[in-house]
């Protein structure tokens, strides 16, 4: 069953067609990986998901409902969360206070966090447990601001995932950390969000990590859907290969 599907998507800017008249689809329950060269139209197309762009034209139902002219916070609050523009961190605030305001926010208290706080135990325990989950536990009472690139990077998933989202779109979650520190995060992540059956969308450029941990990979090019499959299937397929993976992966 489709969670979301979008008709005839269509953002242009200029001469640029971003995206050219996509219909695109994410099943409920994948873990869907959405790649392309630079300037393929994913940013735009998870723009224009998350409603930080408004389409030319074309449609996106998610849940059967039209979201197309729905707001930023609208899609939030019908699940739609993304890992790195949702909730930006705190880097003054501690990582318990970081997940916290994130679940603050998704009660609608986010005005008056700080006078709740005391009040609304269960929310420090249910921010206490998604950093267990995360492996950031014993991190809690440090600062955003000082913690390593990868524990950034899980704070980061972790802040969108206390939005409880249906959807959740992973940008780039293994960027800016070293090569033995990418699959222990994506084990973390992968382990979290398919055990709570999270429909999630990877948006990663390094191809390792997303044929070992995807079901399914969603090519763009030029602003269009190129290919559409299992990884196998996109290994193997030629015209990926000449798009977009080059002799490497050959």
């Amino acid at each position: 069953m489709n969670l979301l599907e979008t008709s005839k998507l269509k953002k242009y800017f200029g001469d640029t067609h971003a995206v050219d008249e996509v219909d695109f689809s994410i099943v409920e329950g994948e873990v869907l990986a959405l790649i392309g060269s630079n300037g393929a139209g994913k940013t735009s197309m998870v723009n224009l998901i998350s409603g930080l762009l408004h389409p030319d034209s074309g449609r996106i139902v998610f849940r059967g409902q039209d979201i197309t002219t729905l707001p930023v916070h609208g899609r939030i609050k019908a699940g739609i969360a993304r890992s790195f523009q949702i909730v930006n961190l705190f880097d003054e605030l501690t990582l318990h206070d970081n997940v916290a305001l994130s679940i603050f926010s998704r009660q609608g208290m986010t005005r008056r966090l700080f006078t709740l706080a005391d009040r609304h135990h269960e929310v420090w325990d249910e921010a206490l447990e998604i950093l267990r989950q995360f492996g950031l536990e014993t991190k809690r009472s440090e600062l955003a601001g000082v913690i390593s690139q990868g524990e950034r990077k899980l704070l980061d998933v972790a802040v969108a995932y206390a939005l409880k989202p249906q959807l959740l779109f992973l940008d780039e979650p293994t960027s800016g950390v070293s090569t033995r520190e990418k699959a222990p995060i994506m084990d973390v992540i992968s382990a979290i969000v398919r055990s709570h059956k999270i429909t999630a969308v990877v948006i990663e450029h390094d191809m390792d990590i997303i044929f070992k941990y995807s079901d399914r990979i969603v090519v763009m090019h030029q602003g269009k859907i190129l290919a559409s499959g299992s990884p196998e299937e996109i290994r193997q397929n030629e015209t990926v290969k000449d798009a977009v993976f080059g002799p490497t992966h050959a």
